[in-house]
């Protein structure tokens, strides 16, 4: 059996541009992706913390250490500048690989740069069933 699992997660980056000329994506601070686990061109979800609007794309790198974190095309019309969001990366996993995955969840300040990664695995002691 696979499970979908979040394998890395931006937790409430400020939206720094919003671009809708632009032909689709997000774009990312590569600090910020490496902490998340996110590569380039991986498919994420970003959740909008102002309106409650989901948006599945794919990250591209910007520019290095510049907090950078801009919705580009359609999603233009539901992130705007200043807003908070939050970054999925997802992954399907199997059994055999539910003891070693690990999650990071990357804390930011309020010009995106990271405070803190925290690190954690699941539950060990949780069992399917009864």
């Amino acid at each position: 059996m696979l499970r979908k699992v979040c394998k890395g997660k931006l937790h409430r980056v400020r939206v720094t541009q919003a671009d809708l000329n632009y032909m689709g994506s997000i774009t990312l601070d590569p600090a910020l992706m490496r902490a998340a686990r996110i590569r380039p061109y991986e498919m994420v979800q970003i959740t909008s913390l102002e309106n409650g609007v989901i948006w599945h794309t794919y990250a591209i790198e910007g520019q290095e250490n510049s907090g950078v974190v801009c919705l580009n095309g359609p999603p233009a019309r539901h992130f705007q500048p200043g807003d908070h969001a939050i970054v999925l990366s997802l992954a399907w996993i199997d059994e055999s690989e539910w003891e070693d995955f690990t999650a990071s969840v990357v804390f930011v300040g309020d010009h995106n740069e990271i405070t803190s990664v925290v690190t954690s695995r699941p539950f060990d002691g949780w069992q399917d069933g009864p």
